[in-house]
């Protein structure tokens, strides 16, 4: 480790040359003002057939799919939630806004300003102030309807992202609250109503609508026959709840793998990565139909495996509804569709169940794009992509009258990609879980534990490769010094750009 250290400087000196270079691109797949389709879907991995996994049933998924560029190497700059979705919707990474936690929007020195600003802090907002009517259904934000509400119900409502809806349109049914129906239960329980439901999974429902996300579904069919009717262009965010946990769908969705060969992970042996999630605590707070004896058995790892597979297979069917009426009303010629997941999970991989972790399964999630009359449509791109290239690339295809932010963008639009998905627009990606930072190539993850920021003392340091799919199987870093001094200085630039975490 020490030939390691001593190979950063150089390495740090010969990228520096690099930092003025920038490539400038703006070739749009379309020059007229487009509806926005954008769907997120929470804590959903690429276990999607598109992807290539065979025990997924995602047909509704895999048809937009073909109707996309599907990204196969998209990366998220948080593995969490609020911090995932504020880089999202701000455009920027968490190395120059300092957001890393769940209510960075909302709170702390990372919130927005509740006040209108000269410029957009959103892109919802910049949509908005374009003349686009801007619904939000769901999850988009970090709170369950774009209220800030805690999970016990208290708060004021306040917008979570102002200024970006005109229309907060979630139906909450039964469950009356944003985080209650976040939590849901079958019935109108939740975890968070105080009655003490804290079930890992449940397969009960009957039917779709049983279930918020069926529900919001429901609505954004509604919400697209009235947005139809408008001379003006919509924006509509549509975010749903599963496969988060606690694993609630309909039976039959559970019943559907009844006879399905479900693949173990991978890597299924406790990782000694120092970045390993290995307490999964998220997880196992919750009460399992099995004792929690650790490590779970292959039959329990199986039982999880098909009750996340389950709830997948339930909002790939909420997607397929609202597609299918995007087509029926006539509006899927004129409408960019965005499928996106905040970041994804470990199914047992290392052992681990959780995002919260800067290793390759949490950063790496779902994203496609479709652009009617694209060329690449129904191809995929193994171009290295992150979160925030989405604001920047909305904009590229959609030249909104208003085109002003608050903050400079730290994305690249992905538009030369959707042109060419052979086209390369960035060597690295970034992604940043507490105190540590990673940094992704086409062939190494390195992860390495920021200890003073931003440009001091780095501590441990991780390498793994392509060659074990990025699991924490094997740690490389000594047998690369060359490699981990050169992707180490290619975040020592990325500081130098934007300034230190938490500034």
């Amino acid at each position: 480790m020490e030939r390691v250290r001593m190979i950063v400087g150089v390495m740090v000196l010969l990228a520096i040359g690099d930092l003025a270079i920038a490539l400038a691109e703006d070739m749009p797949v379309i020059g007229k003002p487009a509806n926005v389709l954008f769907i997120a879907v929470d804590d959903l991995r690429p276990e999607l057939g598109c992807y290539g996994v065979e025990h997924a049933r995602s047909p509704n998924i895999d048809a937009l799919a073909k109707r996309s560029l599907v990204f196969t190497n998209h990366f998220v700059q948080v593995p969490t939630c609020g911090a995932s979705r504020y880089a999202l919707l701000t455009g920027r990474s968490p190395i120059s806004s300092g957001a890393l936690k769940n209510d960075a929007l909302y709170n702390g020195d990372t919130a927005l300003k509740s006040d209108p600003q000269e410029g957009a802090q959103s892109f919802p907002e910049l949509f908005r102030r374009s003349g686009y009517r801007t619904v939000c259904i769901g999850k988009i934000s970090h709170t369950a309807d774009g209220r800030v509400f805690e999970y016990d119900g208290t708060g004021n409502g306040r917008m979570e992202i102002p200024q970006a809806w005109d229309d907060l349109a979630t139906p909450f049914g039964r469950w009356k609250r944003g985080w209650g129906i976040f939590f849901a239960y079958a019935d109108g329980v939740s975890r968070e109503d105080g009655s003490g439901h804290r079930d890992l999974m449940q397969f009960t429902a009957q039917q779709d609508d049983d279930l918020p996300d069926g529900q919001m579904a429901t609505a954004a069919i509604a919400k697209l026959k009235d947005l139809k009717q408008l001379k003006q262009p919509f924006l509509l965010g549509l975010g749903f709840f599963k496969p988060h946990l606690p694993f609630v769908a309909p039976q039959r969705d559970w019943d559907a793998f009844e006879n399905v060969a479900i693949a173990l992970p991978g890597h299924g042996e406790t990782s000694a990565s120092k970045f390993a999630n290995n307490k999964s605590s998220e997880f196992f707070k919750y009460d399992f139909p099995y004792d929690k004896a650790r490590p779970l058995s292959d039959e329990k790892v199986l039982l999880n495996r098909r009750a996340y597979l389950a709830c997948l297979r339930y909002t790939d069917r909420q997607i397929g509804r609202v597609l299918t009426a995007l087509d029926h009303e006539g509006l899927s010629d004129s409408t960019i569709v965005v499928l996106w997941s905040d970041h994804g999970w470990n199914l047992g991989d290392s052992r681990q169940w959780a995002k919260h972790t800067a290793l390759e399964r949490a950063v790496r999630s779902p994203l496609m794009i479709s652009v009617p009359g694209m060329g690449s449509a129904g191809k995929q791109s193994d171009s290295l992509v992150e979160t925030i290239d989405l604001f920047p690339t909305m904009v590229d295809l959609c030249k909104p009258s208003f085109a002003k932010t608050e903050k400079r963008l730290d994305g690249k639009s992905l538009v030369p990609i959707l042109n060419d998905p052979q086209k390369q627009i960035k060597e690295v990606a970034f992604s940043y879980w507490r105190d540590s930072v990673s940094v992704r190539t086409k062939d190494f993850r390195l992860i390495a534990t920021i200890k003073d920021k931003p440009l001091g003392e780095l501590g441990d340091i991780e390498l793994y490769s392509s060659k074990h799919e990025f699991d924490p199987v094997e740690n490389l870093a000594d047998q690369n010094p060359q490699v981990v001094g050169r992707l180490l200085g290619k975040f020592k630039i990325e500081s130098m750009k934007r300034g230190a975490i938490g500034e």
